[in-house]
């Protein structure tokens, strides 16, 4: 059985199929379908985002497909970015581009008031059904960018539990912790029951 993972994101791609690969499934990329182009995001929702980019590419390929989305929630911004996290700093930007700006928005703010939340939904689409499963980490924004592994926000998202950033551990560590790594774990138990 063929599953699309639907994502442009290179780094999204090698944590999910990384965290997908148990599965007794063949996992394929967008890049397989070069007629896919950029899915606009533009639902409410961390969920509604994720059931877009599956739903599109499955009726495009005809293929079950896997997709997700993530969310930096942070209390200081009152929820911000959320939904905005991949283009908090503006359209095409960059992971450092968004990086500085949490840090410039977050420049004045009191370690006790820090804290945040990073969120993932995973959603499934086939023929049949569509099934979404989520996963939430707490953490708090660090002043400065520590370690050197991830992508996106993961060098200033410090988890407390594990005194350090996402960037300070290896995937594996990262991905038994984190909202995508949760979020795969929840929905590998729908999708393994549902297949």
């Amino acid at each position: 059985m063929k599953i699309v993972i639907a994502t442009h994101n290179k780094d999204k791609f090698k944590e999910l199929y990384h965290g997908l690969s148990s599965l007794n499934v063949d996992l394929v990329s967008l890049y397989d379908f070069p007629e896919i182009k950029e899915i606009v995001e533009d639902g409410e929702t961390l969920k509604d985002n994720a059931l877009i980019k599956a739903r599109a590419v499955h009726k495009i390929t005809s293929l079950p497909a896997i997709s997700d989305d993530t969310g930096l929630e942070v209390d200081a911004l009152a929820g911000a970015p959320g939904v905005f996290t991949a283009r908090y700093a503006g359209e095409n930007c960059s992971y450092l581009d968004n990086v500085n700006k949490m840090l410039k928005e977050m420049y004045n703010i009191p370690e006790n008031k820090r804290g945040a939340t990073f969120k993932t939904v995973m959603a499934y689409v086939d023929d049949n059904v569509e099934l979404t499963s989520e996963g939430i980490v707490q953490g708090t924004v660090t002043r400065t960018k520590k370690g050197v592994a991830g992508f996106g926000y993961d060098p200033i998202f410090y988890v407390l539990e594990e005194k350090k950033t996402f960037s300070e551990m290896s995937i594996d560590d990262k991905n038994k912790i984190s909202h995508r790594g949760l979020a795969i774990k929840n929905f590998k138990l729908l999708l393994n029951s549902y297949l």
